[in-house]
């Protein structure tokens, strides 16, 4: 499988998407697909003969939406802290969070495209986010002041998985922000809900084109 180099990424996605703006923020821009862009069409298969996973970051999901809304709208959250923004993909979240005036932002997504497309949009909206490529569930969370975690329990294994580590993180003091639009793996218990929104999604992404979308911190 040929994985391209940094540039080579940079210019697969620059090939495939257009500067737009999410929806639920208006504030940002990135670099997105269009639906009926072939980039979401192409099979997993076509897509890993020419070593490119899944594109995730081409899309802005709900659950990213509402938190980087919610960030926006609640800058005290990460205000001069130090941030870690899980399985990041566009970067959208990690973005809000640094223009909500976070100290440092560190960005985590194991797919290294994630890396190319943060660093275009982060240049896109004047921020600059830190990222890593490492699969940081393979060990405690860095040290943060807060970790933000937007649509994770869309996979049953994972969902568990993710959220152990989020509480892990949480009781050695730092605050979990999460995002999800009732996802089926979302679990039901120990959370608080901060905030609720409509989030205008695509029905080839989702169930139905706004999804109820809600904003939740892992309780004390």
């Amino acid at each position: 499988m040929i994985v391209p180099t940094f540039e080579g990424r940079c210019a697969f996605i620059r090939e495939n998407t257009r500067l737009q703006t999410p929806p639920h923020t208006p504030e940002l821009s990135l670099l997105l697909a269009d639906e009926i862009t072939p980039i979401w069409r192409m099979t997993e298969d076509a897509l890993s003969e020419i070593g490119i996973p899944p594109p995730f970051w081409a899309f802005a999901w709900a659950g990213g939406q509402a938190l980087a809304r919610y960030l926006m709208d609640h800058p005290e959250e990460v205000a001069g802290k130090r941030v870690i923004d899980f399985a990041s993909g566009s970067g959208i979240v990690a973005i809000a969070a640094m223009k909500a005036g976070a100290a440092h932002v560190l960005a985590a997504d194991i797919d290294v495209f994630c890396g190319a497309a943060l660093s275009l949009n982060a240049q896109a909206n004047g921020v600059v986010v830190d990222f890593t490529d490492q699969n940081l569930l393979e060990a405690p969370a860095p040290a943060a002041d807060v970790i933000l975690a937007g649509d994770i329990c869309y996979e049953k294994p994972l969902a568990a998985r993710v959220m152990a580590w989020l509480t892990e993180a949480r009781d050695r003091g730092a605050r979990v922000l999460i995002g999800d639009p009732g996802r089926s793996y979302f679990p039901r218990e120990g959370l608080d809900k901060l905030a609720e929104y409509q989030v205008q999604t695509t029905r080839e992404l989702e169930d139905m084109e706004v999804k109820k979308t809600a904003v939740w911190t892992l309780a004390r």
